[in-house]
């Protein structure tokens, strides 16, 4: 059965890209930072793949997945990842009003709300996994008990300031298991499972 995992490379205080963050530099000024533990890649997002066991371990979990589902803020920043994330997976786009151009490649604009928008990633994703992008998205998710597990690639640094991917959560706790910790180079990988309600 698929599950709906975030995954998000983040400093120790909280921030997931930089300060001025905007299409075209979509992780911000410095943000290049939090994602130096993958390799230098290319257009083939395989590439992008690390050379120790467990940045290898996690990007082959994330070339795994069946499905994206995104926000839309990330999605433009990103460039819409030309319409193919990876593998040509299909690509959910969470927005409110969808734009008058069709998406690219293998995205779609999701305008239904993020209950609409999970299942329609799960309905593509053939029993995979599905990988969960952007703050915004991740935090209404949270809020309506859809996701399942965070991976997080904990990275060594204090930004101080940028976009923090728990900035907008409503009062309460969110209680999580840790289910996996790696030690990776530079950045340690750290997997939550999501208490369910009861």
């Amino acid at each position: 059965m698929s599950r709906v995992v975030l995954y998000m490379s983040m400093s120790v205080d909280g921030f997931i890209a930089g300060p001025d963050d905007a299409p075209g530099r979509g992780l911000g000024v410095g943000g290049e930072r939090l994602h130096a533990w993958l390799a230098h890649g290319g257009v083939d997002p395989a590439s992008y793949r690390p050379t120790d066991d467990a940045g290898a371990t996690v990007f082959d979990e994330v070339m795994a997945t069946g499905a994206v589902i995104t926000g839309r803020r990330t999605f433009e920043f990103a460039d819409g990842w030309a319409g193919d994330h990876h593998d040509g997976v299909p690509i959910f786009v969470l927005t409110r009003t969808a734009p008058a151009e069709p998406a690219p490649g293998s995205a779609h604009y999701a305008t239904e709300g993020i209950a609409s928008c999970v299942a329609q990633a799960k309905a593509a994703a053939g029993g995979r996994d599905i990988l969960l992008h952007g703050a915004a998205t991740a935090q209404e998710c949270l809020r309506a008990g859809l996701l399942d597990e965070m991976e997080l690639q904990l990275v060594p640094v204090l930004m101080g300031r940028g976009r923090r991917l728990f900035d907008h959560l409503p009062p309460g706790h969110v209680e999580l298991d840790l289910v996996r910790a790696l030690d990776g180079r530079d950045v340690q990988h750290l997997r939550f499972r999501v208490r369910s309600e009861g």
